[in-house]
């Protein structure tokens, strides 16, 4: 075992680091083999790292001979935090969910639907968690700018990424426009994100084991159709959250879909653009507390020795960490921006257009028609600029063809 200096001698990297590099890059790494003896990902990640601190081939080969991330002590998938998001259709389902999960009334059984994203923290099982809820899909309530909002406020609540997504039913409620959820948060979430989502089912009713399989995968074909979308990935679990007599099956549940995965979250462009953006929040709200924190840890100093002092400096850092993360990932440039950008330069071309048709009815005309083609102008905007984050989940950015040009000219976003 190599202690964290050591880590970083070999590697030019702290342990911690190593662990996200191989999170954010290890899908990328991924790829279908026939080899008996291919090359796990932490060897190819810790091959390259070693390549690059020392230059050197033979350190390299010494890499694939006798080490594997075991070395840096990376935590076993079993000691890392689970960050779950609950997506809910309609009705109190996703509530009644992560009141099971959490094992607490973190929602009343009258709340229907939220107005804001929240995250909540607590364990499942004894594996520490965090649950991060949102309006229900089909709230009628929210206006589409506003459910846009929330949907990225969802994500950067998540960053750097969901390890599990639960999408939650009423078992006895399934209707025909439910089965199109699963497709609706591919659309909003990107082309892979199934492989990580679970159907959740809330139900109370008489029926258990083979039977209650039988109704989701048999007999009910909504159901079927329903969880087939998620390669029958299913649980149910009941309406009273003191009833703990699933928990520990769902656990295993999104541990085994992980697995699959290579134990890696979710990622895509956008995640991938909302951890960087809550990181450059991090380290300008650090920058701003940095006297006080100082100051602070002067006060601990004078006050205690030793291991006390020591215990009270990590748990001080460890405090103002998590409340730095919780205020960056709900105040960021990526989560502020993007459609405001996509309103504002589609405001100027609408108005500019609205502006030149209304001059052949004089200047009244012009004030008219400018007011009225930058509202419609911003309007477009924002959904194209939403449009254009959705394909480049799908399909990466690129400008070969006029369209592509003009909406990127017009409306694509400066890089966060």
């Amino acid at each position: 075992m190599l202690d964290d200096m050591a880590v970083i001698d070999r590697y030019h990297l702290p342990q911690g680091e190593i662990v996200q590099l191989l999170n954010v890059i290890g899908p990328q790494l991924m790829h279908a083999t026939r080899r008996n003896f291919a090359l796990s990902l932490d060897v190819q990640l810790l091959a390259a790292l070693r390549y690059y601190a020392t230059g050197s081939f033979l350190q390299v080969f010494f890499v694939f001979m006798f080490f594997s991330l075991s070395i840096v002590k990376q935590k076993s998938f079993g000691d890392v935090d689970l960050r779950i998001l609950v997506i809910g259709s309609s009705g109190p389902s996703q509530f009644l969910l992560t009141n099971f999960i959490l094992g607490r009334e973190v929602f009343s059984e009258e709340v229907y639907s939220i107005a804001s994203s929240q995250k909540n923290v607590g364990e499942l099982v004894g594996r520490q968690i965090s649950i991060v809820n949102g309006p229900n899909l089909y709230d009628k309530n929210l206006s589409k700018s506003k459910m846009r909002k929330e949907l990225r406020r969802s994500m950067c609540l998540s960053t750097p990424g969901p390890h599990a997504i639960l999408i939650t039913f009423d078992l006895e409620k399934i209707s025909p426009n439910d089965i199109k959820t699963p497709k609706l948060v591919k659309g909003k979430f990107g082309e892979n994100v199934l492989n990580y989502t679970m159907i959740l089912l809330v139900y109370d009713g008489h029926l258990r084991g083979r039977a209650l399989n039988d109704k989701v995968m048999r007999t009910d074909w909504h159901l079927r159709e329903l969880v087939e979308q998620c390669n029958c990935r299913y649980h149910v679990f009941s309406k009273n959250w003191r009833n703990r007599s699933g928990s520990r099956e769902l656990l295993h549940k999104i541990e085994r879909m992980l697995q699959t995965m290579g134990g890696h979250h979710y990622i895509n462009r956008s995640y991938k653009r909302a951890e960087e953006s809550v990181r450059n929040q991090e380290r300008k709200l650090r920058k701003k507390k940095q006297s006080e924190t100082e100051r602070r840890c002067q006060e601990l100093e004078e006050q205690f020795r030793g291991d006390e002092l020591r215990w009270q400096m990590d748990a001080y850092n460890a405090r103002v960490g998590a409340e730095i993360r919780a205020e960056a990932e709900l105040q960021n440039n990526w989560l502020r921006t993007s459609l405001a950008v996509g309103m504002g330069l589609g405001f100027v071309a609408g108005a500019t257009m609205g502006m030149i048709i209304g001059s052949v009815e004089g200047p009244a005309g012009m004030a008219v028609g400018g007011a009225v083609g930058g509202f419609v102008g911003g309007a477009s905007g924002a959904a194209a600029q939403l449009a254009i984050e959705h394909l480049d989940d799908r399909v990466g950015s690129r400008t070969a063809n006029f369209n592509t040009a003009f909406i990127n000219r017009f409306y694509r976003a400066p890089p966060v």
